[in-house]
């Protein structure tokens, strides 16, 4: 039996203007206690590009980076149960408490979806008022498994420069 899993708290400030909704974080990504932790995923080169930054290895570097730009991170997936990493294999979310979130920093004006299951799932579970009416955005996933509407790292950050308009 698979166990559920939990996933990590959100890194936000008073200031952040974006947040930046995952759906879960990966096995390595739990293991490491890191958003993004897999090498291999396209975050932390799709935010350098948008943001135009040079790309930092230490995950400490890469947090300050974000809240220095005001961007918050999180998932819409609080726990689950999940063999492996794959969104596919996600059963029995539960979401995070975004209305709660959202309440407690009203700098937040973006909520920026990283991929199909986030955006679904806040979709599913969410109305726009539970969301404060914020403007919300699907983005191509950072994830490195390849997808039907697979694009290449620079058009990532071509669609992900979105973002931009709201801090």
């Amino acid at each position: 039996m698979t166990e559920r899993i939990i996933g990590l708290p959100p890194v936000i400030t008073e200031q952040s203007k974006v947040l930046i909704l995952g759906s879960m974080p990966s096995v390595l990504s739990l293991e490491n206690k890191e958003y993004y932790g897999n090498p291999r995923n396209h975050f932390w080169h799709i935010l350098s590009g948008v943001l135009e930054q040079q790309p930092v290895e230490n995950y400490e570097d890469k947090i300050d980076i974000l809240k220095k730009h005001n961007i918050a991170l999180w998932d819409t997936i609080g726990s689950c149960i999940r063999d492996g990493s794959l969104d596919s294999s996600i059963r029995e979310e539960v979401t995070n408490d975004l209305p709660a979130l959202l309440s407690s920093y009203p700098s937040l004006q973006l909520i920026a979806c990283n991929g199909t299951k986030s955006y679904q799932t806040l979709n599913k579970y969410f109305s726009s008022e539970d969301l404060s009416n914020l403007p919300v955005i699907k983005l191509p996933s950072s994830s490195p498994i390849p997808g039907r509407y697979n694009k290449t790292l620079e058009e990532k950050i071509e669609v992900w420069k979105e973002i931009l308009t709201y801090l």
